[in-house]
């Protein structure tokens, strides 16, 4: 005669899980706050206005000229360039960051 055999559950205790569905009190989770944007420097606001600039292609082609030179060209062909874009060429000819546009890197 063979042994009985058990069940599986002669060996481990039986845990029963909750309900699903079932009526909760849960309190609703308060809103994420959204995270500040970060607080950009007074040069990163210029340079981010230069690259708008660069991207206007409104003002004509940047291949092979300076921002100022771009902006001349521009105002000399009636395309009303704004005044704070040469205020702020102006501000600051000496840096290339400023001075020279996205473009400056592709050939002519």
């Amino acid at each position: 005669m063979t042994p009985k055999r058990g069940l599986i559950t002669d060996t481990f205790k039986v845990v029963k899980k909750a309900r699903r569905g079932g009526k909760r009190n849960k309190s609703p989770s308060p809103p994420i706050a959204e995270p500040e944007p970060p607080q950009l420097s007074e040069r990163e606001k210029d340079l981010q206005e230069l690259r708008k600039f660069d991207l206007d292609w409104k003002f004509g082609p940047c291949t092979g000229i300076s921002r100022l030179q771009r902006w001349e060209r521009a105002a000399l062909h009636g395309l009303n360039p704004q005044q704070e874009i040469k205020d702020i060429l102006l501000k600051e000819s000496t840096d290339l960051e400023y001075t020279q546009s996205l473009w400056r890197d592709y050939p002519i």
